[in-house]
C-alpha cells in the first residue's frame, strides 16, 4: 500500500508553501486523497510530480518595444527570437509569448497583467526577458520578488543594460505631459501648450 504524505511535507520536499501544494491539488496538478479534513498525497504519485517537475520547465517569453515604431521596424521579433534560443538551449518549454507595444512606465499594460495572471495561477516556472527594463523601468527587484513569492523565478538574458535612447526620451515625454495634466488639467490651455512644445521638441531632435 502506497505511503502517504501530508501537505506539509509534500512542502518541505518540494520546497515550496503549503498554500502553493493545496492550490495544486485544487487545479488537478497534483492528485489528493481526501481523508477527514486532511489532504493525503499517495507516494507513487509524488514520484510522478517529481519526474515531470525534474525533465520539464515550463517558460513565459515577456518581450515589449516602447513605439509601434520600433515594432514595424522588427525590434520586437527579433526580441522574441533571440528570447526564443535562449529558452531552446535550456531545454524549457515555452508555454506562452507575451508581447507589449508601451512604455516601461506604463503599469497598466495589457501584456503585464497577463503575465502576472499566469504567474498567480502557477502556469510558469520561469519568466525570460532580454533586459530588466523590458520588464519594467523601474522596481525591478520588487516584481522579482512578488513572483518568487509564487515560486516563478525571473531570468535576464541579457545583464548588462543597452541604451535605448528612443525610449528615454518618449518616457520623459510621457512623465512630463502626465504631471502637466494634473497640475492644469486635460483641457487646459497651459496643457496644451506645455504639450505642443515637448512635442515639438522631441520632433526637432529626432
Amino acid at each position: 500500500m502506497d505511503r502517504l504524505y501530508k501537505v506539509s511535507e509534500v512542502a518541505k520536499k518540494l520546497n515550496v508553501s503549503t498554500a502553493t501544494i493545496r492550490k495544486w491539488i485544487r487545479s488537478g496538478r497534483l492528485r489528493a486523497k481526501r481523508i477527514g479534513k486532511l489532504w493525503m498525497i499517495p507516494e507513487n504519485e509524488l514520484k510522478r510530480f517529481l519526474g515531470e517537475k525534474a525533465k520539464e520547465v515550463r517558460a513565459v517569453i515577456y518581450a515589449r518595444v516602447s513605439s509601434h515604431k520600433q515594432k514595424k521596424d522588427g525590434n520586437l521579433e527579433r526580441q522574441i527570437d533571440r528570447l526564443r534560443n535562449y529558452c531552446s538551449a535550456r531545454g524549457y518549454k515555452v508555454v506562452e509569448i507575451i508581447t507589449d507595444v508601451a512604455s516601461g512606465l506604463d503599469e497598466n499594460r495589457e501584456g503585464l497583467r497577463k503575465l502576472f495572471e499566469i504567474v498567480e495561477k502557477n502556469r510558469v516556472d520561469v519568466v525570460v526577458v532580454e533586459f530588466k527594463d523590458r520588464l519594467t523601468r523601474f522596481g525591478f527587484e520588487y516584481l522579482k520578488r512578488y513572483f518568487e513569492f509564487h515560486n516563478v523565478r525571473v531570468e535576464v538574458v541579457e545583464e548588462t543594460e543597452k541604451s535605448y535612447m528612443e525610449e528615454l526620451i518618449e518616457d520623459f515625454v510621457s512623465i512630463v505631459i502626465s504631471f502637466a495634466a494634473r497640475i492644469y488639467g486635460k483641457r487646459s490651455q497651459k496643457f496644451k501648450k506645455i504639450k505642443k512644445v515637448v512635442e515639438e521638441v522631441v520632433k526637432d531632435n529626432d
